[in-house]
């Protein structure tokens, strides 16, 4: 009887899923599109970016490996084609990082250049545009964060925080003399990935993507970024009509201040909703910097995100798990910590005072580790309607720049809906 009746739900679950599966096929209608399969780009390999004005000027041509190297060779941006596909995909970003004599950890930041905007990052760097200019009182002197006349602020696919030193000082006198006993080895390289589906339309057909590093070495860093699409093997699910809107971007990539506007005011800006939209969500990546003891790097501070005026984000961007990437960090700062410990000895458990090493990379920080990538905030904004919007950011207890304090945070966000 227990066999009858297992024999029975088992059979009942097949019929439930062939269902499913016949009803998801007739819904496709007779509307089949054609594959064009997955595509792989390798974007960069193993691309230096430094910087070396004596080398490279604010732009440079594109060499032979397609590379355009712009602001004294801190980013680098090349020009990718994607085939036209009618069925869905999936878009994942890998960006691979290892430091080429850079010991330090540093903003980092993936984009796409945004196709609808007149001006942009590559015809600034060439000294054929410039940032539109911003009304002083609401924006201070900060160029190129928000939208204006002719321009679209620069889309982050996804931003990074460089580790101390990994790869180069492994085998380095820093690296053996710092490297905790709990660490196997140093790890090679750092690698990142993302799933970035939301921002297919960015990259459709062709785009210029890039990537910018804070860096101040010459000998800087070597970054590899690839781009898988995966097809979607069903023949009717067809690809949707995604949107992207970008509201603001902080990072300063050429030519820009330390975004500090935060310790002062509310950064509010306006933006127009071309029609009704749908289920609308907000992207949100921030990270808060100020590496001095105080600073805002080292400080839980609250980020409050409105649009219209009501609060759509409301959190503490914060990571305490930052001891995690130690492996990543050859040439972290350490320092000796005396506490009491417990440990084994042949008589069984005792304690004493020992002096156990903390690397710097080991702190909590705002929103980012040594080693880390962002993952985007993601809130559902909800519906809203064509015309005009407002978008607030506030995090009230920021501090200023003061001298060498360099407290800023950098704030990109964009909202994703589909028609």
């Amino acid at each position: 009887m227990t066999l009858f009746l297992y024999l029975i739900l088992y059979m009942k679950k097949i019929l439930f899923v062939a269902v499913a599966i016949i009803g998801f096929l007739t819904s496709c209608g007779h509307k089949e599109y054609p594959a064009v399969g997955d595509t792989h780009i390798n974007v960069f390999e193993k691309t230096n970016i430094c910087f070396q004005p004596n080398n490279y000027q604010n732009f440079n041509e594109a060499n032979a490996d397609g590379v355009i190297r712009l602001v004294n060779g801190r980013i680098i941006l090349k020009k990718i084609t994607l085939p036209e596909y009618k069925r869905n995909v999936d878009v994942t970003l890998t960006v691979t990082l290892a430091s080429n004599g850079d010991r330090w950890d540093k903003s980092g930041s993936c984009f796409v250049l945004p196709k609808e905007s007149a001006i942009n990052l590559l015809n600034i760097a060439k000294g054929e545009q410039k940032f539109p200019e911003v009304d002083s009182t609401k924006y201070e002197q900060l160029i190129g964060i928000v939208p204006g006349e002719n321009y679209i602020p620069t889309i982050e696919l996804m931003r990074f925080m460089t580790p101390f030193g990994v790869g180069y000082y492994n085998e380095h006198e820093i690296g053996q003399k710092r490297k905790p006993v709990y660490i196997d080895k140093w790890a090679d390289c750092v690698t990142w990935s993302q799933d970035i589906t939301d921002l297919y339309p960015t990259l459709e057909n062709e785009a210029y993507v890039g990537v910018f590093i804070d860096t101040w070495t010459a000998e800087g860093y070597v970054v590899s970024v690839d781009l898988d699409l995966k097809e979607s093997q069903i023949s009717c699910d067809a690809l949707p009509n995604r949107k992207v809107m970008p509201l603001l971007n902080t990072v300063y990539y050429i030519g820009q201040s330390y975004p500090d506007i935060f310790a002062r005011q509310d950064l509010e800006m306006e933006f127009d909703m071309p029609k009704d939209a749908k289920n609308v969500r907000l992207k949100y990546i921030v990270t808060g910097h100020g590496g001095h003891s105080g600073g805002d790097e080292f400080v839980k501070r609250q980020n409050i995100v409105s649009i219209d005026g009501n609060e759509v984000l409301n959190f503490i961007p914060w990571r305490d798990d930052c001891a995690s990437f130690r492996r990543f960090n050859p040439g972290t700062g350490v320092w000796l910590i005396k506490r009491l410990a417990m440990y084994i000895d042949k008589e069984g458990y005792s304690e004493k005072m020992v002096e156990e090493p903390l690397g710097s990379s080991d702190l909590s920080r705002s929103n980012w580790c040594p080693g880390s990538d962002v993952v985007p905030e993601e809130t559902l904004v909800g519906d809203l309607a064509a015309g005009k919007h407002t978008f607030k950011v506030s995090i009230p207890e920021a501090e200023p720049v003061d001298g060498h304090k360099l407290n800023h945070w950098l704030v990109s966000a964009y909202l994703v809906w589909e028609e």
